[in-house]
């Protein structure tokens, strides 16, 4: 498809030139990044002003009538948050075998949310009970062990000891439903267990279009729709509660399923505001697209079954911020008031971090004891935990002895049904297709920007160098950083093409991370830094504005602040690499301003798509070289194992185009040459 003009020779020689150069910089400069703040404070404008939208319509809900039009638009909103339920299959239920304790027997059972898709479980009954009996259903939190947790050995027990039969059951990735086996970590598998394998498979499903939090809500769907086989089980007494973790499954399904009628989330509620001020990063199910576009806050995803009966469960050291939690209850409670159920509604702040302790699963048991009209008979202290591995599922204790259908498969399988479904989209089609995707605003003629004072010399190819701050986003104070290299020294804007005696022809890098180390280190990038104008950018989130936040040296990890924004950016509704193509798409519009509309695009690694977006929309672009840019979306769909981060990736995009459309149209329109595509697993 694409031209290939370097030889195994050449590159090798690159290599070996590369290494010389950065051995004689001795000691090697750090990168520049002067705005390092600059994503932090956007997002966090962004949402503050999100949230207090949000604060000023629910205390603004006086009558019942109003808030019952507020729940039903709250419903509405779901399937733009969470997609469409998927079909119901078959639960294939097999009860492998029971554990007799005081007052209450464990079955375990498994049973298929999906076709394959086997979900291990615990089902706590009670010896004695006014039959048919209320229920409950126990999301696990981030625990290794998954439903055998003390706490939620705890909490199962605890209810049973009260009249309730309680389902615990295994996440995704966790317990005895770890999704990667064969490898070589101390779980015998390819990717950790916990919140890595719930971020790993569930960046790729935003590709097809799906939602992790889906999934995991998903299970818990199908284990309401278990406890209502049960004929000792009375369907219109149904709970749910959970911590961390399950405290988020327990606040999406309370919005999700309307058979729910009690709810109990502890340790999760707080604000998103409250979030990302704070820093904190949270993983895939817990980052619902959409929901800031929709201007959904975490109080709207319990308001949305209101008026249920519901206690919110936190505790006073929690690093889900107090103070969120008090501004989400005031707004529930308000609500609650608006439609005479206060009565319904409590708020438990327990002592100490982070848990669910005995006095916190105490508190839950007597709020659904009230709501299901039943007297509170046991407490915590009659508690019994058991080692994880006598409440197995399984002979191994992992699903893998089934062998089921893994979840990256279902992703893959998905993929290939939308290649199908969506053809090679072309010309205007194809132009129209990734406009509807990114989203972009209307660009309303050049940015504004600032012209920073002059740098000492940085080693570039050229002597000097001007550099530019453009305001790409001045609503919320979004900025590229541009670098336009000189002979002489420069301290105020560029000059135009034609002052300059050029015919409007430059040069325009976007770098893979920093233009600053690249146009120093790389001797392909320095080999174009000849060129009569040569622009570089860095677009938001790298180089100049690289993050600093979430925790040191945490940019490029599963959990750091290159995933913490991109994770936001679908919150909005949007995509960081849309967000980095606006960037791009000014940057032509800044430098057409000056006469510069003839343009070779060079872009390298993960800012080869951006960089491939924006060449495909801008006149301004007649040449594009991508340097290892993805070979297509659909590899990372489709692979088991892949490296590529969610910052890279466009949600829903497979269900319009792929990668290797865009180049197809890059070739013929502009010249397209690629250098070392590579494909799922990075070069």
């Amino acid at each position: 498809m694409a031209r290939y003009s370097r030889t195994i020779a050449l590159l090798a020689w690159l290599a070996a030139a590369s290494v010389a150069c950065a051995q004689e910089e001795t000691p090697r400069m750090e990168p520049l990044n002067r705005f390092p703040r600059m994503m932090q404070e956007y997002v966090v404008a962004r949402i503050r002003a999100v949230d207090a939208a949000n604060q000023a319509r629910i205390m603004a809900i006086d009558t019942p009538a109003e808030a019952q039009a507020y729940v039903a638009e709250l419903q509405e909103k779901l399937p733009i948050m969470f997609g469409e339920e998927a079909q119901r299959c078959d639960l294939n239920v097999r009860t492998v075998g029971t554990i007799e304790l005081d007052g209450v027997t464990i079955e375990k059972i498994v049973f298929d949310s999906r076709p394959d898709f086997p979900v291990t479980a615990n089902v706590y009954v009670p010896r004695e009970a006014q039959f048919p009996a209320p229920a409950a259903i126990v999301p696990s939190g981030h625990s290794r062990e998954g439903k055998g947790a003390y706490y939620n050995q705890g909490v199962g027990q605890l209810l049973a000891r009260n009249g309730f039969v309680a389902i615990a059951y295994d996440p995704i990735g966790q317990g005895e439903r770890l999704q990667y086996p064969g490898g070589d970590d101390e779980e015998g598998q390819k990717v950790r267990w916990g919140t890595l394998q719930h971020n790993y498979m569930g960046n790729p499903q935003l590709l097809v279009g799906e939602f992790f939090g889906s999934w995991r809500a998903w299970d818990g769907i199908r284990a309401v729709d278990y406890l209502l086989t049960r004929d000792d089980v009375d369907p219109t007494r149904i709970g749910i509660t959970g911590c961390s973790g399950g405290g988020t499954m327990s606040t999406l399904l309370t919005a999700l399923e309307r058979r729910l009628t009690m709810s109990a989330p502890s340790c999760y509620v707080t604000s998103w505001k409250r979030d990302i001020e704070n820093e904190l990063a949270a993983d895939a199910e817990q980052m619902v697209p959409n929901a800031h576009a929709l201007g959904v806050g975490q109080a709207d995803l319990l308001l949305t079954n209101a008026p249920g009966a519901l206690i919110m469960l936190t505790a006073e050291e929690d690093f889900f911020d107090q103070r969120g939690a008090r501004e989400s209850f005031e707004r529930i409670a308000h609500f609650y008031a608006a439609l005479d159920a206060s009565a319904a509604l409590d708020y438990y702040m327990g002592p100490g971090g982070h848990d669910y302790p005995p006095a916190m699963r105490d508190a839950m048991a007597r709020h659904f004891c009230a709501s299901a009209g039943l007297p509170v008979r046991a407490t915590d202290e009659q508690f019994d935990e058991l080692p994880d591995a006598e409440l197995w599922c399984t002979k191994s204790g992992q699903v893998a002895e089934l062998e089921p259908t893994w979840g990256w498969e279902m992703t893959a399988e998905r993929s290939r049904e939308l290649a199908a479904q969506r053809g090679e989209p072309s010309g205007d089609e194809l132009i129209a297709r990734v406009q509807g995707v990114l989203e972009l605003p209307e660009s309303d003629g050049p940015p504004d920007f600032r012209v920073l004072r002059y740098w000492n010399q940085r080693g570039y190819a050229r002597p000097h160098a001007s550099h530019f701050v453009l305001e790409t986003d001045p609503r919320f104070g979004a900025q590229a950083i541009v670098t336009k290299l000189e002979d002489e020294p420069r301290y105020a804007q560029p000059l135009s093409a034609e002052t300059a005696g050029l015919d409007g022809s430059a040069v325009l890098y976007l770098p893979a991370l920093s233009a600053d180390a690249e146009l120093r280190e790389d001797e392909f990038v320095r080999g174009l830094e000849s060129a009569p104008a040569f622009f570089a950018c860095d677009y938001r989130g790298i180089g100049e504005s690289l993050p600093d936040a979430v925790k040191a040296d945490s940019y490029d990890s599963y959990y750091g602040s290159d995933y913490f924004y991109a994770a936001h950016a679908t919150m909005f509704g949007e995509s960081y690499v849309a967000w980095r193509v606006q960037d791009v798409m000014r940057t032509l519009d800044w430098m057409a301003s000056f006469g510069y509309t003839n343009v070779h695009l060079v872009a390298s690694g993960t800012g080869a798509i951006p960089g491939a977006l924006a060449a495909l929309l801008h006149d301004s672009v007649t040449q594009v070289t991508l340097v290892h840019p993805l070979r297509s979306y659909a590899e990372i769909a489709e692979a088991e194992l892949y490296d590529l981060p969610l910052s890279a990736m466009i949600p829903d995009v497979l269900k319009q185009f792929d990668l290797p459309d865009v180049y197809r149209a890059l070739e013929q329109t502009k010249g397209l040459e690629m250098i070392e595509p590579v494909g799922a697993q990075g070069a």
